[in-house]
């Protein structure tokens, strides 16, 4: 429904712009990008299938090259929410608590190649490039920095698991489990369980 409505007021307003699909997952809206090649799409970070898979949908279109400009749409103005969505490849972060006239500048703006963030969105992205350390999935030889159960560990996690039903879905206790995500948050150089979440759509170990 929201991007039903979304869609309708921007078919109404004076910029004209051609709406060319909708879709509410995050597979529904692979499949429309690959199909229509859009110069814009507006992807929400909250699908059906999952509260973060904008941000599957982002890093797929990101890997197949495709040159659409996408804006992530997000409930609020998440530090990690933000820092993820240009890391996977957005040029504009939009929240729904802005004015929806905006909206349509928005997608003029992206349209013609610049970036669209408040202030304090880029703010958050300056200090991510001075202070946060990248993502890494091999060491320094070139060796795999998680092991399998580690692995194992971040997939449940981006599948929405608890400690306690990982640790029920491992056969080990929740103290092992928090264990586990003590050293992979250590490895990875993450810092909370939304950033994991990213991390293991940017590397696609949830599918």
């Amino acid at each position: 429904m929201g991007s039903q409505l979304i869609a309708g007021a921007l078919k109404r307003c004076r910029n004209l712009f051609d709406i060319v699909a909708l879709t509410s997952n995050s597979s529904d809206t692979i499949l429309k990008l690959n199909e229509h090649r859009p110069d814009v799409a507006v992807v929400s970070a909250e699908l059906q299938d999952g509260p973060l898979m904008g941000f599957k949908v982002l890093n797929e279109l990101r890997a197949a090259q495709f040159k659409t400009a996408t804006v992530m749409l997000l409930r609020d103005s998440e530090r990690d929410l933000v820092i993820n969505a240009f890391r996977s490849g957005a040029r504009g972060v939009f929240l729904r608590v802005q004015p929806f006239k905006a909206l349509s500048k928005c997608i003029r703006i992206v349209h013609k190649g610049e970036v669209w963030a408040r202030n304090a969105d880029l703010e958050f992205v300056l200090e991510a490039l001075t202070h946060l350390k990248p993502f890494q999935l091999l060491g320094a030889h070139g060796l795999r920095l998680l092991t399998r159960r580690e692995e194992d560990v971040v997939r449940l996690v981006a599948e929405g698991m608890r400690n306690l039903e990982i640790a029920q879905q491992l056969n080990v206790t929740e103290h092992t489990v928090r264990n586990y995500l003590f050293r992979i948050f250590e490895k990875l150089g993450v810092s909370s369980r939304v950033e994991l979440v990213l991390y293991a759509f940017s590397k696609q170990m949830t599918g």
